[in-house]
């Protein structure tokens, strides 16, 4: 039977990474809300970014009900920063009969710095699409991701 896995952690920890071997393991779809948006307005929006990131979240949502509905499962990798969100996510799956796994990327501070600057290396050498994470971008999702307790999260990965 199909399920969902949502993926939990600060940018740049290691949710895309992992969640390639999650979509390995159980043959799931990776529906991710920075591969539309990059996509589809490139790596400079602005002030209206997390406005259509939320639309993209929203449609999201209601495209993971059609493939959940074809038998196959899907991987949200979208950072859940928040309790609410993550809430708000896994009552969507559970009031559907769905089931809902919330995975968390656990990574200490100096491995997160190192994989920002990692991924800005990757980014400017056009190695990978990406946004590039300067001092106030990191700063801005340090400030708005609340760490999840023990009793949230159903699998616990430390990176």
């Amino acid at each position: 039977m199909a399920k969902v896995f949502l993926i939990c952690g600060k940018i740049c920890s290691g949710k895309s990474t992992y969640a390639k071997q999650l979509q390995a393991a159980n043959q799931a779809v990776i529906l991710s809300v920075d591969e539309i948006m990059l996509a589809v307005f490139g790596l400079y929006v602005g002030e209206k970014h997390d406005k259509y990131a939320a639309n993209v979240r929203n449609y999201l949502f209601k495209k993971s009900l059609e493939v959940i509905q074809a038998d196959v499962s899907v991987i949200l990798d979208w950072g859940y920063w928040t309790k609410a969100g993550r809430s708000e996510a896994k009552e969507f799956y559970r009031s559907r009969n769905i089931e809902c796994e919330l995975h968390y990327i656990d990574i200490s501070k100096e491995l997160w710095e190192a994989r920002i600057n990692q991924r800005n290396q990757s980014v400017i050498a056009g190695e990978t699409t990406a946004y590039i994470v300067d001092c106030n971008l990191a700063a801005k999702f340090e400030s708005r991701f609340e760490q999840p307790t023990k009793e949230e999260i159903d699998v616990w990965v430390v990176g």
